[in-house]
């Protein structure tokens, strides 16, 4: 709930979790005190913290062809068209009057919202289907999208099947086909709601345009052709209880996706063995076998988990180290190499308050850290929290010397998810964009003995790295548009670059600190002026 300061009244809006997702919107008048640049004064690291995410080393330079980055950011509303370089919006995707088909898999949808984006002349005449995961019938959520569905005679609600109890359907994609023969996929972090595409940082991997199959096209192991198998496979999930995705599984099984230049990593809930030489993986499995491909330095490195929400994860952290960490540790390599150091980005009740939409971003940023079991998990996670803004004044001084790369995106707050490997000289080793945050819903559960692992949840991921474009290829981070600066050269291949949503080096967290909570009370002012009472479980 939040709480509107207004001089001696008290004005209190309590947002039921409907409502509080797709209409609260904040007015276009910036905060008190708004500095979209963040310029608060720097601070020196004083323990002298090694820390990878900086840029690339200098040596060697030379001219090298700069990619723009695989996935781009979504567009802020209320920051100014230079930290907005290169940002993509809802419309920029779905708006073209070529769209003739749509699917869109979500968590969240407000139909009237998505219905608006599309270009004027084909809104009542693109075929629209939207998946969702309320399988209760009586789900007020299910019923609303239900009655505004029927405005729009070309909209077509699915229910994916949901076999766990404590699962959701979480996935964010859409699948494009158009009305010159070509298809798209998109992997996203947004909701499809208002407000996750207006002032919350949030992220879209876009396929290449995906031509029809020729009839003399040949199948081949190509990571394009991994990447549509692994789709495919994932599509057919929903067809366990009764045809949901065929249709769609059936259209863009026709089409070439020779040009993609990525790897599927999804969770499918239910049981599985994670040991599976052959046929599809999910979630922490799928992570590991994709790693297993993709080739990382030598030497010191870090993953970086930048997450928005961290379930209960246990009082110890044997699922965190030995289950997702060991995965996220994976690589291809003659020789096994040294453990990366682990990294969690996560805002603090201070971000939240700075942020454009103030304690209203926070609705959708989660954690927990009241009882004690979640006591004992803040306590093993405490050494490895960084901020979302490394301007923060309680948090612990950047290292001495410290060259600070702005991502632009310190004040929207974060909904985004990713997962990177930066090695000892700052680059990129891969990178993943994905809905699935910090849980054993979204990765599963350990394994048992016999192999067997335990999904809860849906989620889509892209996992990108260097090698997917060329041999001596090097990904290093893009800060304020899609490609690296120039000044990034040096290798004997590409430079792609890769948009960052925060900004490095990281910050500490500061001895006292502990990651924002929006179900407790927030009694200090926001940049609105507002308070927050903590959100019901």
């Amino acid at each position: 709930m939040v709480t509107f300061l207004s001089g001696y009244r008290l004005l209190r809006l309590s947002y039921p979790v409907l409502l509080t997702q797709s209409s609260v919107q904040t007015s276009r008048q910036k905060p008190p005190f708004y500095d979209p640049m963040n310029n608060h004064p720097l601070k020196r690291q004083r323990d002298h913290e090694a820390d990878s995410t900086g840029p690339p080393s200098k040596q060697q330079r030379g001219p090298a062809t700069l990619l723009a980055s695989p996935w781009q950011l979504t567009r802020i509303r209320d920051l100014p068209d230079e930290l907005n370089r290169d940002a993509i919006s809802l419309r920029d995707i779905v708006g073209d009057t070529l769209v003739r088909e749509c699917w869109h898999f979500n968590f969240l949808h407000d139909i009237n919202f998505l219905m608006d984006v599309f270009d004027p002349a084909i809104r009542h005449a693109v075929d629209v289907h939207i998946v969702h995961g309320f399988w209760k019938s009586d789900d007020v959520r299910r019923l609303v999208l239900a009655q505004d569905a029927t405005q729009f005679p070309n909209v077509h609600l699915h229910v994916a099947p949901m076999p766990e109890m404590f699962g959701t359907h979480h996935s964010k994609m859409m699948v494009l086909f158009r009305r010159d023969d070509t298809a798209q996929v998109v992997i996203h972090t947004a909701n499809m709601i208002p407000k996750d595409w207006t002032n919350m940082t949030n992220a879209v991997w876009r396929s290449p345009l995906l031509p029809r199959l020729s009839a003399a096209h040949e199948s081949s192991s190509s990571v394009g052709e991994s990447f549509k198998a692994a789709l495919l496979a994932y599509l057919a999930s929903y067809d366990r209880r009764g045809p949901v995705c065929k249709p769609l599984a059936d259209q863009l099984s026709a089409y070439d996706f020779s040009a993609v230049r990525a790897a599927l990593v999804a969770s499918v809930p239910g049981r599985h063995d994670a040991r599976a030489r052959s046929g599809p993986l999910w979630g922490w499995a799928a992570l590991e076998r994709c790693l297993r491909s993709v080739p990382c330095k030598a030497g010191d490195s870090e993953v970086v988990v930048q997450i928005s929400s961290m379930a209960t994860l246990g009082p110890r952290d044997d699922w965190l180290q030995k289950t997702l960490f060991d995965s996220l540790a994976r690589c291809k390599a003659q020789q096994p190499a040294a453990r990366p150091r682990f990294k969690i980005v996560f805002p603090t009740a201070d971000e939240v308050r700075q942020s454009l939409d103030g304690y209203a971003s926070g609705g959708s940023i989660h954690t927990k850290t009241q009882s004690r079991q979640q006591a004992s998990q803040l306590e093993y996670l405490r050494p490895m929290l960084h901020h979302w803004a490394n301007d923060c004044r309680r948090g612990r001084e950047l290292p001495a010397g410290s060259h600070v790369l702005n991502s632009g995106r310190s004040r929207a707050a974060p909904h985004v998810k990713t997962y990177m490997r930066f090695s000892a000289d700052g680059s990129i080793d891969w990178a993943l964009l994905s809905s699935a945050n910090l849980s054993k819903q979204a990765w599963g559960e350990a394994s048992k003995a016999t192999g067997e692992m335990r999904i809860a949840s849906w989620e889509v991921g892209v996992m990108v790295w260097p090698e997917l474009y060329g041999e001596g290829s090097i990904m290093v981070g893009a800060f304020g548009s899609d490609k690296a600066s120039e000044r990034s050269g040096g290798a004997n291949g590409a430079v792609v670059g890769l948009r960052m949503p925060y900004s490095v080096p990281l910050q500490r967290y500061g001895q006292n600190e502990v990651p924002w909570v929006a179900s407790t009370d927030h009694a200090e002012p926001d940049c609105w002026g507002r308070v927050w009472e903590g959100q019901s479980a």
